[in-house]
């Protein structure tokens, strides 16, 4: 049973990181972009958590408190140079 949901999970967010990279990808102003990729970077730490439920490995946990910490920092980084060069 945990297979089939994890299989629907993984299908779900496969199309949401999808639409995702399309809107980077299509382009639009600079904090669109930014949206997107923080955005991305959350769906592959959903992704990281719905392997470790579905394997039962606790390696994934680290990668997701990984990725997590470097979506943050470079979304905050990005969010500080907006504001000081302004929204183009």
């Amino acid at each position: 049973m945990i297979e089939i949901a994890t299989t629907i999970s993984l299908g779900m967010l496969a199309v949401a990181a999808t639409l995702c990279v399309i809107r980077m990808v299509r382009g639009g102003p600079l904090p669109d972009r930014i949206v997107a990729l923080d955005a991305l970077v959350v769906i592959i730490v959903l992704g990281l958590a719905v392997l470790a439920a579905r394997t039962g490995r606790d390696t994934y946990l680290d990668a997701m408190v990984v990725a997590a910490l470097l979506g943050f920092t470079g979304t905050s980084l990005v969010a500080t140079y907006i504001e000081k060069r302004g929204p183009r």
